[in-house]
């Protein structure tokens, strides 16, 4: 496939792909979906749609193509898993022999199955058979899902790719196509992949794109993949949340650790994700934090399914208080009452700041955001308080002689 120009990107600003095609609903019953989803919806305990559900289920159920701006937690899955769960059932085809009918791509482990979970929850009562794969468990069982055909494959790229290959899968009669969390795709070099897996994809079908950020790289991918696009953003990336109190530590990199963990004992009592930029440093910030007695797991990219989804749980449960993650395992966490989230690594990409703070004060809660800046993040402390067009003030630990914040 050819890269197009930066020229062809997406224009975020352009009102043609900036104006729904229909008034926004205020109601899921007013949405047009199948009965069948909005007693789901119901049962579930919403009655009113989030923005990005007000704004894209009509487009999608229309068909048009997506362009969706937007961070966890502001309801995206509804917003593709109901008018594309409507659109199977309003036209029901005879699935053949290892076909699907809806791609959805996902970065994570964790995210795949959350997703996959949305559209098991919302079409439970709908005649629509899904499947989830991906790494990190048996190939077999899998396989052996995916024979009959299925309407729906939740997948991460990686393992798609193994399916693909034996022959267990194959996307010639896909119909829609999802991509979600673009840009950790790109994070996670999935690229590559990604364009191998479009090149097996139909020309005609409707493509759905979300992303949190739009770098450069998402920007001309979105452009090559969506035609004449619908466009959806909600909470702006650089706005961080009213109700998170930032702070920054300055500090040498040898005494990070320490001081972490003197923020966890005196100030961060409640449950903490702390981000770490790499897998290895994640493992030592969680060794160096039990072994001090304050308990804590890691997860990333190189711990193995049971293990994420144990650490995970424990963290969910309250039997472990501080998580340490990476940005991309970060992206399947959906977890309520985190009270604080340090930044013991500071984001080399501003908007993820955003992003990463947005994890605590939800649901009208209160929290706090605390950054440890080296000397070598200086820089990265200047973007991030550029893009949010604030000054982030020094944190006085307890104990600390007040003292004004010095430049950044």
């Amino acid at each position: 496939m050819t890269q197009q120009t930066e020229n062809n990107t997406p224009n975020i600003n352009a009102p043609s792909i900036n104006t729904p095609t229909t008034p926004a609903p205020t109601g899921f019953d007013q949405l047009k979906l199948h009965p069948a989803l909005l007693a789901a919806v119901k049962a579930e305990g919403y009655t009113v749609p989030t923005p990005i559900q007000q704004q894209a289920i009509p487009d999608v159920l229309a068909g048009r193509d997506l362009l969706g701006i937007a961070q966890t937690g502001t309801g995206k899955t509804a917003a593709f898993a109901l008018p594309i769960l409507h659109r199977l059932v309003a036209n029901q085809v005879r699935l053949g022999r290892s076909l699907t009918r809806v791609l959805v791509l996902s970065p994570t482990r964790e995210l795949a199955s959350q997703i996959a979970d949305s559209f098991r929850t919302y079409g439970r009562d709908l005649p629509v058979r899904g499947a989830v794969v991906y790494g990190g468990v048996s190939f077999g069982p899998q396989a052996r899902q995916l024979q009959s055909g299925v309407d729906i494959v939740v997948a991460t790229p990686g393992r798609l790719l193994d399916h693909i290959t034996q022959g267990t899968l194959k996307l010639d009669k896909t119909e829609i196509f999802v991509l979600d969390e673009a840009d950790q795709m790109l994070d996670l070099g999935f690229m590559r992949d990604i364009r191998k897996i479009v090149a097996l994809l139909p020309q005609n079908r409707q493509n759905l794109f979300f992303s949190a950020t739009m770098p450069k790289e998402i920007g001309n991918l979105a452009g090559e993949l969506l035609r004449n696009p619908a466009r959806v953003q909600v909470t702006p990336v650089a706005k961080t949340a009213d109700r998170v109190e930032q702070r920054v530590v300055f500090c040498e990199g040898a005494r990070k650790r320490a001081i972490l963990a003197e923020i966890l004992t005196k100030i961060a009592t409640t449950r903490t994700l702390v981000f770490a930029r790499t897998k290895r440093g994640a493992d030592k910030v969680a060794e160096y934090l039990e072994k001090g007695g304050i308990p804590a797991n890691a997860i990333h990219g190189n711990k193995s399914q049971g293990q994420r989804e144990r650490a995970l749980n424990a963290f969910r449960n309250g039997h472990c208080r501080v998580l340490v993650a990476t940005d991309i395992a970060a992206r399947g966490i959906d977890v309520d009452g985190v009270g604080h989230v340090v930044n013991y690594d500071l984001p080399n990409v501003p908007e993820s700041y955003v992003h990463r703070i947005g994890r605590t004060a939800r649901a009208g809660a209160e929290g706090m955001a605390i950054s440890l800046c080296d000397p070598s993040e200086r820089a990265f402390l200047r973007d991030i308080e550029r893009l949010i067009r604030q000054t982030i003030p020094k944190l006085e630990m307890p104990g600390e002689a007040p003292a004004q914040r010095k430049a950044a």
